[in-house]
C-alpha cells in the first residue's frame, strides 16, 4: 500500500492538545509533591502552582468543548465497539509481528475504537473523580456551610484523589507510549505538531465497467 499525507489535526486542536499535556505534567509534578512522595519546590508553592494549573485547565477544557460542539469534532469520541477486538489483537500481538494496522484515519474518524472507548472511560470515569474530589479538597473550608461535612470526610476526598491522580497518570504514560507505534516512531507526534499524518492508502479497484471481459 501506498503512504497519503492528509491534515487531519486543527490548528485549535493541536494547541489545546499540547497545552492540555503541559498542564497535565504541572498537576502530576506539583500533585505528587503535595503527596509527599518528593520535595522539589517546597509544599506551599506545590500547592498554589496546582491550583494554578487547575484553574488554567478547567478554562482550556471549557473552550475547548465549545469548539468541540461548534465544529462537530465532539463526533469523534462517540463510542463504537465495532472492531475493538482486531484492535486489541492488533496492540498486543499484531504490532510485534509487523502486521497491518486494521484502522486508517481520516478527517472524520481520527480515533480507532478502542481510543474512543479509552477517552470514554477518562471522561465518564477518571475525570469526575479527580475533578470532584480536586474541588471538594480545595474548598474544604465551605463544607459546614453547604452541609457536606456531615457526608464527607477530608482524609476520603483525599484518597479518593490520589486514586484519580493514578489513573489519570496511567492513561497519560499509555497515550505516550501509544503514540510510539506509527510509520515511525515520532510519526503521530510529528502530526501533532504539523497537523499532517501519513496514512496507509489502499489501492482502489478499478470501475466494473472499465475492466476487461
Amino acid at each position: 500500500m501506498s503512504e497519503n499525507r492528509i491534515y487531519i489535526y486543527k490548528r485549535y486542536e493541536r494547541f489545546w492538545h499540547w497545552s492540555q499535556a503541559a498542564l497535565i505534567i504541572v498537576m502530576m509534578i506539583t500533585g505528587f509533591e503535595i503527596h509527599g512522595s518528593y520535595t522539589l519546590m517546597g509544599f506551599r508553592d506545590a500547592v498554589n502552582l496546582h491550583t494554578l494549573a487547575a484553574w488554567a485547565l478547567l478554562v482550556l477544557w471549557a473552550f475547548t468543548i465549545f469548539w468541540q460542539f461548534t465544529t462537530g469534532e465532539w463526533r469523534q469520541y462517540l463510542p463504537s465497539m465495532r472492531n475493538v477486538s482486531a484492535m486489541v489483537l492488533y496492540y498486543t500481538v499484531g504490532i510485534f509481528k509487523d502486521v497491518p494496522h486494521p484502522f486508517r484515519k481520516t478527517v472524520v474518524q481520527k480515533h480507532n475504537p478502542l481510543q474512543r472507548l479509552a477517552y470514554l472511560a477518562l471522561l465518564a470515569f477518571i475525570s469526575p473523580l479527580i475533578w470532584g474530589s480536586g474541588l471538594l479538597y480545595l474548598f474544604y473550608a465551605q463544607w459546614p456551610g453547604l452541609g457536606l461535612d456531615k457526608y464527607l470526610t477530608l482524609e476520603g476526598v483525599a484518597i479518593a484523589h490520589t486514586l484519580g491522580a493514578f489513573l489519570i497518570t496511567a492513561f497519560f504514560f499509555i497515550h505516550v507510549y501509544l503514540t510510539t507505534t506509527g510509520h515511525t516512531v515520532f510519526a503521530h507526534i510529528k502530526a501533532m505538531i504539523t497537523g499532517w499524518e501519513e496514512v496507509d492508502e489502499a489501492p482502489v479497484a478499478a470501475p466494473a465497467a472499465s475492466r476487461k471481459r
